[in-house]
């Protein structure tokens, strides 16, 4: 089936990250047709995933895309991929043991009963990232990642706990209401130099790979936007 309109396909972990970003998106990226493909999960760290494959794993997710939707690979004109970044670069020294049902993030440190399976995670995590972010194009497509630190919900309400899937939705139901046409607005705010990373592309994936920054308060999907502009795409 033919499209009219090209494709912004967005890859994303949750649900949540669709109720909060996606009428925002379809409202920027107008001219074209915005979906979002859930993975259900954290792509750059399950298990079996490295630096070598993690290209192929995201290939997978596009073709598993584009077996369910009625598109075709050269309907898509650019992927968006979206990523938290769960402290994954911290040195291990940060990583501590504690008596925790689950993993609890600060923004110094993490607190698991078993700190060597968040090493390990850890480990393939960054590997995947450290491959991601210097890939420009995956299946014939321009290809991005952009990271939310510690995740969504910390960029996003600058709150850094633990939430349940109801609280993560019903949170980002109201968000996407809040900005519901007001694009401009949305922009202003995800560009805020509080915890908006300064600099290029890969100058703001040095700047999270850096010491505590991948548990603090930081984003650079304000460069979706400004990337867009720029490249006279609109």
């Amino acid at each position: 089936m033919a499209t009219t309109k090209k494709v912004i396909l967005f890859i994303v972990e949750g649900t949540s990250d669709q109720s909060a970003l996606a009428l925002l998106m379809e409202q920027f990226f107008s001219a074209h047709q915005v979906r979002f493909h859930i993975v259900h999960g954290d792509v750059t760290s399950e298990v079996g995933v490295s630096y070598d494959n993690v290209t192929k794993r995201v290939l997978e997710i596009i073709k598993s895309f584009l077996k369910k939707y009625p598109y075709k690979q050269n309907d898509i004109l650019r992927i968006i991929h979206l990523v938290d970044t769960d402290g994954a670069f911290v040195d291990e020294h940060c990583i501590l043991q504690a008596d925790v049902q689950r993993v609890q993030y600060f923004e110094d440190k993490i607190l698991a009963q078993n700190p060597k399976s968040i090493i390990n995670r850890n480990k393939r995590k960054t590997d995947a990232l450290s491959r991601l972010f210097t890939t420009s194009q995956i299946y014939k497509s321009p290809y991005s990642v952009y990271y939310n630190s510690c995740n969504l919900e910390h960029v996003l309400y600058n709150c850094l706990r633990e939430f349940s899937d109801e609280e993560k939705n019903d949170l980002a139901d109201e968000f996407s209401l809040k900005y519901e046409n007001k694009i401009d607005e949305f922009i202003d705010f995800i560009s805020d130099t509080t915890f908006a990373v300064c600099g290029k592309y890969r100058e703001t994936w040095t700047y999270i790979m850096t010491g505590y920054n991948s548990l603090q308060r930081h984003t650079n999907m304000h460069l979706i936007f400004s990337d867009e502009r720029n490249n006279g795409n609109l």
